[in-house]
């Protein structure tokens, strides 16, 4: 039985960033940038274009001035219902004629995020308001949700690799037919789940760039729960129920989830497709209670400690998670409280194993990121992989996801082998980089083509791709004694410093590197100067680490 009073914490996270929110509006009618919600570039000038995602607050916006929640003061304000609209009608300003929109730098032109996520939200938005809305108003802002649909249709071609972007697509274009009525977006609809299903494992997860990342297949459940509230297709059922499935393994005995395990080590949590879903799937029931019990506790991400872009994502997420809250739905036992058990899932490259003393996920995939909870429910040991730095002042990992490791399981171990990576995204922006980036820019920007281009090119330097180094790792764990061994070979390569273990995170994803107090409960180990000296001279370090706490028998 849920425990019904947690239900407004949803509201009461959410109302508690609408001052923030608006106060990153321009809500002056006489600016030229009225409506604008990126405070960065219509107040402090720190930005050289309007980013389009900081609009996606109007849903907030809108679902407050609509809908009763505990403590909501913006509940018919007029003020409210202006300044929404005109959000609305400054994101219709400036739509690139493609269709598309820009969020990380001009020309951008991105697909999904930004043009989908917002065109989403607009419509959304619209659909709350539009009784109370001028017929001008009307026009102007269908005509600029009909040119985003037409884009987004057309499908990614900037090696976008996302599953959430995919789920997130299909879902703008189902909202952008429910409101156009119109049969070429609802065709769109249908190629776009088939794309999205090239992306969709069996095993129950979804593909971020090369592997599994469960705060963002959280966000795909959410997004795909939407589109079956209206449209019931026992396809995206399925496609919900395994990943519902998938993720339950992540949602922690301590209350938080996901984080480092995953490819893009999110630690989000997006509620509402498992609220939507809680009367139909137990399991999405007792996940949805978990995850909102440690949300009243301070874990996960609430939404004051996130940034002002992506904080417009989680308001509304909450707002309609209190509205389509499940009061007393069927629940399912979570993996960590189910008997002894464990299970590989061969394609994700993860190891779960539950015993009568702990519980244990690792990513084998991603050099052997491990975790374990013991039955007091809280994180005794979490293990990143090995970090280190070269003679040369370069930064490389084990902790990389490399289809190329060498992956052995038994029942009671697990057995990881491979190169380092080098870390691709530690690259900042100087005056003169900036100056020539903005140049290529302004000179091929104004081309969908070359803009998608560009944006490919980025993705690459700073997230994908292998940058092998010669030193190589071993990585084992017995769980029988609870005992992880680690080996270096170094072939050379001189290195300065090395460390083991601890919560760190090395590839460039903005949604990630959230602070959460676990993390002060969780020591890696630092190579000593002795240690180094004999790995550089014989080019091999073997290090040894019992795992203990309390109740391990």
């Amino acid at each position: 039985m849920r425990n019904y009073e947690l239900r407004a914490v949803y509201a009461t996270k959410a109302l508690s960033q609408l001052p923030r929110i608006l106060g990153n509006m321009d809500r002056n009618p006489y600016s030229p940038t009225y409506g604008c919600l990126h405070r960065d570039y219509w107040l402090d000038k720190t930005s050289d274009f309007p980013d389009a995602v900081r609009q996606f607050a109007v849903h907030a916006m809108a679902l407050a001035y609509i809908n009763e929640f505990p403590g909501n003061i913006y509940r018919g304000k007029k003020k409210m219902l202006d300044w929404s609209v005109q959000a609305m009608l400054f994101w219709a300003s400036i739509q690139h004629k493609d269709g598309s929109f820009d969020e990380f730098y001009p020309y951008e032109r991105g697909w999904v995020g930004p043009s989908a996520f917002t065109t989403y939200t607009i419509v959304e938005a619209y659909a709350l308001l539009r009784g109370e809305m001028t017929e001008e108003q009307k026009a102007i802002i269908l005509k600029a949700i009909k040119k985003a649909a037409y884009f987004i249709g057309k499908g990614e071609n900037e090696e976008d690799h996302l599953a959430n972007h995919h789920a997130m697509a299909c879902l703008s274009l189902w909202k952008c037919y429910e409101v156009l009525n119109d049969p070429q977006i609802k065709n769109d609809f249908e190629n776009a789940f088939q794309v999205f299903l090239t992306y969709h494992n069996n095993e129950g997860w979804s593909r971020e760039y090369d592997g599994v990342d469960p705060g963002y297949l959280s966000a795909t459940v959410s997004f795909f729960s939407k589109v079956y509230k209206t449209n019931p297709d026992e396809r995206i059922k399925n496609v919900i129920d395994e990943a519902v499935a998938f993720s339950s393994y992540f949602a922690y005995p301590n209350g938080f989830y996901a984080g480092s395990l995953g490819s893009r080590n999110t630690l989000h949590f997006y509620c509402h497709g498992y609220e939507v879903m809680a009367s139909k799937n137990p399991l999405a029931a007792a996940i949805a209670e978990k995850m909102l019990t440690g949300l009243s506790e301070d874990k996960l991400v609430p939404p004051e400690i996130i940034s002002d872009r992506y904080l417009v994502y989680r308001v509304p997420e909450f707002l309609l998670s209190y509205l389509d809250y499940a009061n007393d739905p069927k629940t399912d036992k979570l993996p960590y409280e189910k008997p002894p058990f464990q299970k590989f899932f061969l394609n994700a490259g993860i190891f779960i194993k539950q015993t009568e003393s702990y519980y244990s996920v690792s990513n084998l995939a991603k050099g052997g990121v491990i975790k374990i909870f013991d039955k007091n429910n809280r994180l005794v040991y979490n293990n990143c992989g090995i970090i280190g730095k070269t003679a040369e002042g370069e930064i490389i990992t084990s902790q990389w996801i490399d289809p190329t490791y060498t992956i052995t399981t038994t029942e009671n171990s697990w057995k990881v082998e491979g190169r380092m990576n080098k870390v691709p995204s530690n690259k900042l922006f100087t005056p003169l980089k900036n100056i020539v980036f903005r140049l290529i820019l302004i000179l091929l920007g104004w081309n969908p083509y070359l803009a998608h281009q560009i944006k490919g090119k980025i993705r690459k330097v700073l997230i994908l791709g292998q940058r092998k180094i010669n030193v190589s790792f071993t990585r084992e764990i017995d769980f029988k004694t609870l005992e992880l061994k680690d080996t270096i070979k170094s072939s050379g390569v001189r290195i300065s410093a090395m460390s083991f273990g601890d919560e760190f995170f090395v590839r460039y994803v903005p949604q990630s590197r959230y602070f959460q107090s676990q993390e002060l409960e969780v020591q890696g180990y630092d190579c000593s100067k002795e240690e180094l000296e004999r790995l550089n001279k014989v080019g091999s370090l073997i290090r040894n680490e019992s795992i203990k706490f309390n109740n391990h028998s």
